[in-house]
């Protein structure tokens, strides 16, 4: 397993005045399907929490619309009083099923060196539970500076506002209303279940076709700035 990068510990938050001390950009980045392909993973864990229960679960349709809050997806397969319990025994069971088969998406390694190459910080804010977000990170190498789970949409505006970024990348339209409730930049990449229609209507400042045109780009809005 590659080591973990710098994510910001919960138990010894980063100062205030730590978040936006960056001389270049704060980036923050999506998860799913932005920075990581993680249905292979996905779908795994929903077959083995189907097999587990008894429960019949579409694995496939779920990988297809990757995105809102777990709890969203759980009300499509159970009970409205059995959704905390069996979002916990999923959470339990993604780290055995979950990380393993999930790959980087192309361009995420770059991408990030590109952010810091221009003195910037990268900030992952996700909706996915925050131990398996960093599980990911860190199995795969890619090298954020900090990590916030569990956010959704303009839940995620707030975490964009404490860390100063100006910029969020992001492949679903909630990701859009997170970079608008934070006054950030929204780049947008059509790489999960979001097309690039979709996400310019829902108000996407700019549509890159993957994280491959991401270094590019930064460097052109950096020299705007500069």
């Amino acid at each position: 397993m590659a080591a973990m990068a710098a994510l910001t510990d919960p138990q010894n938050p980063v100062p205030d005045t730590a978040l936006t001390s960056a001389p270049g950009p704060v980036v923050g980045f999506d998860l799913d399907m932005t920075l990581i392909d993680s249905r292979p993973g996905i779908r795994a864990t929903w077959v083995a929490l189907a097999e587990r229960t008894g429960t019949y679960i579409d694995a496939d349709l779920v990988v297809t619309r990757l995105g809102p809050p777990l709890t969203d997806e759980m009300a499509n397969w159970f009970p409205a009083e059995e959704i905390p319990a069996m979002s916990d025994l999923y959470r339990e069971m993604y780290p055995t099923y979950g990380i393993e088969p999930t790959l980087p998406m192309p361009g995420v390694h770059e991408t990030m060196a590109a952010v810091h190459a221009a003195g910037g910080r990268a900030i992952v804010v996700t909706a996915k539970y925050e131990p398996n977000a960093k599980l990911h990170l860190a199995h795969l190498g890619i090298d954020a500076d900090a990590v916030v789970g569990d956010l959704w949409a303009e839940g995620k505006g707030e975490a964009l506002r404490e860390h100063g970024a100006s910029v969020y990348v992001g492949d679903h339209i909630g990701d859009v209303r997170g970079a608008r409730t934070a006054g950030a930049l929204s780049v947008a990449v059509p790489t999960g279940p979001c097309d690039a229609d979709t996400l310019r209507t829902a108000g996407a400042d700019v549509i890159l076709t993957d994280l491959t045109a991401f270094p590019e780009w930064l460097a052109g809005y950096v020299a705007e700035r500069a």
